[in-house]
């Protein structure tokens, strides 16, 4: 791809990029949202049309690619963040989506079957009912379903945009397995990925964009993090959040208390959570971190409960709506279960505080769109104008404009499942710096994540759960990569040490 531009209306999207793989080679691009990566990899995957520039596919000049048919056609298949499913078939319908003619079917049932049941097996290590409805499956596989969908087309080149970011640890290590076997067999794989963990793991080359251009490509062992993010920020720093705040007092007002068990097997365990708390919650995918933090905002849990402290009285909390009601609010992980997608950035941000905005059952839009100002100043949010749809940001920036809505309405207690998915660093910065201010008010913070360098280096502590119980509270003076990995394994740090 040689020189290649595209614009969205105003928005000059990308300015000049330029980019090539070859066959066998794992190529890493990494860049802010925003960089212009997806709008690059859309083209490539006939989603969008270029501007201006050429493409080449094995020696063959092309204009561009007319449709993700046209791309598929030419062996270049994309995976995508967003997982991208028919929730109300089966497992069998959803990989072989797309291939099935009007008018024949040019794989046999059996032929179908073996295919896709063998390469869901190698990557999730596992058998899968291949009449499973997508609606019935957990994140991760609903995503392994999109990436099974990819390799049964058998690409030359296979993009993966951020489809890591669903996958379970497990999974995700497993992919990276199959990705070598791929890559040794000639096939060439684009990943996109904000984890420079993986980017480490998997890449041979990496390529860095910023602002739609490509500002360099650096060769395995040649790069470090602090490289990569100086190229694609110009900051020194992964993250610029001020962990050396003052310690809060011991004695911190208890604004949450949870008493709970999660299954008739498991043991019970108690969590408080005190004004100023930053506290992580980790572990290996399905052990019961999300059931926890769905629970402290009054989801369903198998025993125990939730108590709200406040003005010297307690209030158990039974559904979400009583806990938004007593200050406790939650952002989910999915970002498409927070956004309206067919309304506007203000809209967006309005929804949990309308009655701020009200005077006798008149809406005032201009006190909303004071409030958004604020919080646009706040978290960095980059956006055109209020009213444009909230489709039109990045993902980085809808997150920011989620996790404002419920800033706007003034919480005590903060959860956030996973917040820093699929979104680039800088934008991950602006998050950090908001939870440690936030923190610093007396606001309580719970935090999943999924990225044990952001536990590390954010959390006053971090609760790691295994088989659906509280296994380790890990406190911020013996927090560390070995400490957290051995635990989400079942083992102490000592005993890892010693195997």
């Amino acid at each position: 791809m040689v020189t290649i531009a595209k614009a969205f209306g105003p928005t000059q999207a990308l300015r000049e990029a330029t980019f090539e793989i070859v066959p066998g080679e794992v190529h890493a691009i990494v860049g802010e949202n925003g960089s212009g990566k997806s709008t690059l990899m859309k083209i490539l995957s006939g989603v969008h049309a270029p501007d201006s520039g050429t493409i080449e596919i094995s020696g063959e000049s092309v204009t561009s690619l007319a449709s993700p048919k046209d791309a598929q056609e030419h062996g270049i298949t994309t995976v995508f963040q967003e997982v991208l499913i028919a929730d109300a078939r089966s497992v069998l319908e959803n990989v072989w989506l797309g291939v099935d003619g009007p008018l024949r079917t040019p794989i046999g049932f059996k032929e179908k079957r073996e295919r896709a049941g063998a390469l869901l097996e190698e990557l999730r290590g596992e058998k899968l009912s291949l009449d499973t409805l997508l609606e019935d499956l957990p994140l991760s596989d609903r995503q392994a379903c999109c990436i099974v969908r990819a390799l049964l087309r058998e690409p030359k080149l296979l993009i993966l945009d951020e489809a890591t970011s669903a996958l379970d640890i497990a999974t995700r290590d497993r992919l990276f397995a199959m990705m070598r076997r791929l890559s040794a067999e000639g096939v060439g794989i684009i990943f996109i990925s904000h984890r420079m963990d993986e980017i480490s793991e998997v890449a041979d080359r990496i390529t860095v964009m910023r602002n739609g251009r490509t500002v360099g490509t650096l060769e395995r062992g040649k790069w470090t993090p602090q490289a990569l993010v100086s190229l694609m920020t110009g900051a020194d720093e992964l993250t610029e959040h001020a962990r050396e705040r003052e310690a809060k007092p011991p004695d911190a007002e208890v604004l949450l208390s949870a008493s709970l068990q999660l299954r008739s097997s498991s043991r019970p365990f108690e969590v408080n959570v005190r004004a100023g708390d930053l506290i992580g919650v980790a572990g290996l995918e399905g052990h019961g971190q999300d059931e926890f933090i769905e629970a402290l905002f009054g989801g369903p849990v198998f025993a125990g409960g939730v108590m709200r402290h406040e003005g010297g009285r307690e209030v158990r909390l039974g559904s979400q709506r009583q806990s938004a009601k007593h200050g406790v609010v939650y952002v989910p992980r999915d970002r498409s279960q927070s956004l309206f997608r067919w309304m506007s950035i203000r809209e967006n941000f309005a929804m949990p505080t309308l009655g701020q905005d009200s005077k006798a059952g008149i809406l005032r839009v201009s006190s909303t769109r004071a409030r958004l100002r604020d919080y646009v100043g706040r978290l960095n949010i980059v956006l055109g104008h209020p009213e444009d749809a909230i489709t039109t940001l990045s993902g980085g920036n809808q997150q920011k404009v989620i996790v404002a809505r419920w800033l706007a309405a003034n919480p005590r207690v903060l959860i956030l499942n996973d917040p820093t998915r699929g979104i680039d660093i800088g934008a991950k910065r602006d998050l950090y710096a908001l939870l440690v201010q936030l923190a610093s008010e007396g606001v309580g913070i719970v935090m999943l994540s999924t990225e044990v360098d952001e536990h590390i280096e954010l959390m006053d502590r971090v609760l790691v759960f295994r088989e659906h119980e509280l296994f380790a509270e890990i406190d911020r003076k013996d927090l560390s990569r070995n400490s957290l990995v051995s635990a989400f394994f079942g083992q102490s740090e000592d005993e890892s040490s010693d195997a």
